[in-house]
């Protein structure tokens, strides 16, 4: 994956705006849009826990290890951002791209997520 085609969470998005912001003083109507929309993504006020980066990219990591996921990396890091806790959540993910998920990894995600998130 090339550096144009990293995927990456809302908290290094917030994180990249707010560098930019600093060095340059001023950003874009879009670039302020879109640090207004990560601080509240990666806040703990969208899911009831803040989203950090090097938790993002553990848990896409260990998702994206499941053999549903191998063809699929992009929807395992919308799984990693989303953290679901909850059956539905996993299927409506998997739903966009028509891809099919067992239970059996379904239970996986979800306890992946526990783990990664500090979830008991």
């Amino acid at each position: 994956m090339t550096e144009e085609e990293k995927i990456v969470d809302f908290a290094t998005v917030r994180d990249l705006l707010m560098s930019a912001q600093e060095r340059r003083r001023d950003l874009t109507y879009e670039q302020r849009a879109a640090l207004f929309h990560a601080e509240w993504a990666a806040s703990n006020n969208r899911n009831g826990y803040p989203t950090d980066a090097a938790v993002f990219e553990a848990l896409k990591n260990a998702i994206a290890e499941l053999p549903t996921f191998e063809k699929y990396p992009e929807l395992a890091a919308k799984l990693a951002e989303l953290m679901p806790l909850s059956e539905i959540e996993i299927k409506a993910v998997m739903a966009s791209r028509r891809a099919s998920i067992d239970d059996g990894d379904i239970n996986a995600v979800i306890e992946l997520v526990r783990q990664h998130v500090g979830i008991e």
